[in-house]
């Protein structure tokens, strides 16, 4: 373990993380044999301290908008602030906005750490995120304890961003698709049409996708031909969702797991498998492990 201008290394073989606490308890680079697997975190991006250009941060203690700042929960109302101008509602929470705490640090593992109490904002929390390197891969288990006095709803996920090469495919399988409305807020829940399937593998669509697609198997792959790489993405079963934002305009894409859907908490179904939302009372927790494994592919 390496440890410069507060960013960790971890490394296992070929595969090397470098990680980001003070930057959102952020991911800056995931690379297997010197290649980049996500977009790595630039040296202005780093030293502005600006988590929208890291390789994969955290999302808690939800994952993607609240409508409005506001949802109704066990007869009462709780709000939220908006987070991310010139965006008008709540995103991803607030995990990603803090800087987080290194409670262990090795060779091949750290574990990150952040506590948060209600304040302006309802929620309070602790969240560790428990990175380890193998030659496998890259293991984050992610655990989301309620240190409030009240039981409240809550979501986790991961945020990665990926370079988008020309010949990038992916490939998941899921059952639903989330419509999407005005200001990036979920709409509709339909059933996934074969145009917007990834089952089989196929191109990145070459047009805007910012959609939930439910009922996901809890598997996705990405090749990146001309860079001779594929990545791998194994989530445990409370991850129900994975969210696809791609703009054709920028170099980017992500593929996001997470629990909850994309505007649960609006929706209000708190006992609906399907919208993947954890209630959780006082000292309970909530934990889940993705796992990213690369991957050679022929050019």
């Amino acid at each position: 373990m390496g440890a410069i201008s507060d960013r960790l290394t971890l490394k296992a073989e070929a595969l090397e993380v470098a990680l980001v606490p003070q930057i959102g308890g952020s991911v800056s680079s995931l690379r297997w044999h010197g290649i980049d697997l996500m977009r790595r975190l630039s040296k202005e991006d780093l030293d502005a301290g600006d988590v929208l250009g890291v390789a994969m941060f955290p999302m808690m203690p939800y994952a993607n908008r609240i409508t409005g700042n506001a949802f109704e929960f066990a007869a009462k109302r709780w709000q939220v602030l908006p987070n991310n101008p010139p965006e008008k509602f709540n995103v991803h929470g607030s995990g990603w906005q803090h800087s987080w705490t290194v409670t262990k640090a090795g060779a091949i593992d750290a574990t990150l750490s952040l506590d948060i109490a209600a304040g302006p904002e309802p929620y309070s929390y602790r969240a560790t995120q428990a990175f380890v390197v193998s030659e496998e891969g890259l293991s984050v288990t992610m655990t989301l304890t309620n240190t409030g006095p009240v039981d409240m709803p809550f979501g986790f996920g991961l945020h990665p961003w990926f370079d988008r090469n020309p010949d990038v495919t992916l490939q998941f399988k899921a059952r639903h698709f989330y419509l999407e409305g005005p200001e990036s807020i979920s709409g509709d829940r339909i059933t996934l049409p074969p145009e917007l399937d990834y089952a089989e593998t196929r191109p990145l669509s070459g047009g805007w996708r910012n959609n939930d697609y439910g009922g996901w198997s809890g598997e996705a792959t990405l090749r990146f031909p001309s860079r001779g790489v594929g990545l791998r993405i194994a989530a445990d079963p409370v991850f129900k969702h994975l969210m696809l934002y791609a703009d054709p305009t920028k170099p980017y894409f992500c593929v996001e797991p997470q629990t909850n859907a994309s505007g649960a908490f609006n929706r209000g179904r708190w006992d609906d498998p399907d919208e993947g939302v954890i209630v959780l009372a006082p000292g309970e927790n909530a934990a889940g492990t993705v796992l990213f494994m690369p991957f050679a592919v022929n050019t």
